[in-house]
């Protein structure tokens, strides 16, 4: 059996706020640390039945940054679940709520802009 391993390094300021999240994984084809200004981690507790998750982000994520971030992440999220259960109907409703929170996200921020 092969072993992988992720590493996540995260740096607090004296707040315990992330100033700096660096990842190495031994099957990355990057050979450096890779730094990200977020992360969401989630495991699964079989036995207790429920989600286990981490969800960091530094001061500089802004604001679009993090819309973004969901965006991604909830369309990889959709198409993770299709490849496991081919539910397409279920897969077309995930991707249509992120579409709908992204295309929401820059209504507001075309509202903003516009005072």
């Amino acid at each position: 059996m092969q072993t992988s391993t992720i590493a996540i390094d995260v740096h607090l300021d004296n707040d315990k706020i992330p100033q700096q999240i660096m990842w190495t994984a031994d099957n990355s084809s990057a050979t450096n640390k890779q730094q990200a200004k977020a992360l969401m981690l989630s495991f699964w507790d079989g036995a207790d039945k429920s989600a286990l998750r981490i969800d960091l982000w530094t001061k500089e994520m802004m604001v679009d940054e993090m819309a973004d971030f969901f965006y991604q992440t909830l369309m990889g999220m959709a198409d993770t679940y299709d490849r496991a259960t081919h539910h397409h109907e279920l897969v077309n409703d995930m991707k249509k709520f992120a579409k709908d929170f992204y295309q929401k996200f820059r209504d507001e921020q075309l509202k903003e802009n516009k005072m």
